[in-house]
């Protein structure tokens, strides 16, 4: 099994960023419109895991580039593509 290069390595590290940031975002916004900083804090949370988990769906539904895919033996389309194989064998 070949080993996985930085880009792959560093991918989930990079939705883990976006999602905090979404979530300070959201936060701020709030905080600076009440001023009641534990409402912001709730605020922030609930945006970094909605977030989190909106950006991790996305990135099971692309397929992968055709680096990922000379890595991969034997997956050659994206997470929910491979459903398809049984739907049209008539299982």
């Amino acid at each position: 099994m070949p080993k996985p290069t930085w880009r792959q390595r560093l991918r989930p590290l990079e939705l883990l960023v976006m999602a905090a940031i979404l979530g300070v975002f959201a936060g701020l916004i709030v905080f600076m419109g009440t001023r009641q900083p534990i409402l912001g804090l709730i605020f922030a949370g609930v945006a970094f895991i909605v977030s989190l988990v909106g950006l991790a769906m996305l990135a099971l539904s692309t397929a992968p580039t055709s680096e990922e895919r000379d890595d991969l033996a034997d997956q050659d389309r994206s997470v929910l593509d491979r459903g398809d194989d049984l739907r049209n064998r008539g299982h």
